[in-house]
């Protein structure tokens, strides 16, 4: 049996040029119905919602246990169409939910039918949007249509959500140092070491990071700094912790040869399509840690892990993904 819808769709308007949307931002958009003939509906609505989401398994010899966890954080719906309940009284249509919004018939002629629909996100302490290796944190715009003596048809659209900076978080925006030291023994002997400071902990998409060590190679080898940055996603469920580690970028300095003192100074940019840090999901988190260490040959490198805390910068263009993000969650 062919059938008389066309085709079905959601969409949105955008708010920024990043097209993402924060609390409080009224989001609005349209459905397209194409039908072929006439075709009468039971209902249609429209949902917009966020939530997030975990899953992954592990096997314990012949057992094999699935870790799963949701959080739902808001859930909102506009009624566009309803049929007339048989021998009711009233229109063959309802208006929707909130006053003074435009209702529609239930009866449909052939062609394409557009119902507009606006939502408000509510306020609140709401995650970033997040697509990981084991869960997700996911806002979408959902439509149904219900036909009589017809499985319904759904439609989805996925929206971008930031959550705010938290500028309450202790030391966002003030330096960060790191000292190490490390004496030498296998194949070489003497002493290295490092101090590292950082402007601050917290930095915007795209912003530059810049690290200054002084690097003291009171030892027989050559010693090369590096510095990393690097992302942790944590998934929570039943008890467990799941981890996913992430290499985001890595740099190389010069050289510094045996019993020599230098002063580094070494730049990132934070790429500005990075997903921002999620600290306020208890199911997930997105973490950084930046990275110094010296490479050191035949010896264990000596290094200096910082937390780093990515915040959304509204300058920022293109929807926030997950840059190179195996498929490991649907």
């Amino acid at each position: 049996m062919v059938s008389s819808i066309k085709s079905f769709y959601i969409s949105y308007d955008a708010v920024n040029e990043s097209n993402t949307f924060g609390a409080g931002d009224f989001i609005s958009g349209r459905i397209f119905l194409e039908v072929s003939k006439e075709v009468k509906l039971s209902s249609l609505s429209v949902k917009a919602k966020g939530k997030a989401k975990v899953l992954w398994s592990e096997r314990y010899g012949q057992v094999t246990v699935v870790y799963h966890a949701k959080e739902k954080y808001f859930s909102q719906e506009r009624v566009l169409v309803q049929e007339r309940a048989a021998g009711g009284a009233g229109e063959d249509y309802m208006t929707l939910i909130n006053q003074g919004e435009e209702k529609y018939d239930s009866v449909l002629s052939p062609g394409i039918h557009v119902y507009s629909f606006t939502f408000q996100i509510p306020q609140g302490n709401m995650p970033s949007s997040f697509k990981g290796c084991y869960g997700k944190i996911i806002y979408t715009l959902e439509a149904k249509l219900s036909r009589p003596m017809r499985v319904s048809s759904k439609a989805m659209a996925e929206f971008t959500f930031v959550s705010k900076p938290d500028v309450s978080i202790a030391h966002l925006m003030e330096p960060q140092f790191g000292t190490r030291s490390k004496n030498l023994k296998f194949l070489t002997s003497g002493n290295v070491s490092m101090d590292i400071q950082t402007e601050k902990m917290g930095y915007m998409q795209g912003e530059v990071l810049q690290v200054v060590a002084q690097i003291n190679n009171i030892s027989s080898r050559i010693v090369t700094p590096k510095i990393s940055l690097y992302q942790k996603q944590s998934f929570f469920a039943k008890g467990k912790r799941k981890l996913y580690i992430k290499k985001i970028l890595k740099e190389k300095g010069e050289s510094i040869p045996p019993g020599t003192h230098r002063s580094v100074t070494q730049q990132l940019t934070i790429p500005v399509d990075l997903p921002p840090s999620v600290l306020n999901c208890p199911i997930l988190q997105v973490e950084y840690r930046l990275k110094v260490y010296l490479n050191v040959p035949f010896a264990k490198d000596p290094e200096i892990k910082l937390p780093l805390i990515v915040l959304h910068a509204l300058s920022a263009s293109g929807p926030m993904t997950q840059l190179n993000t195996p498929e490991c969650f649907t």
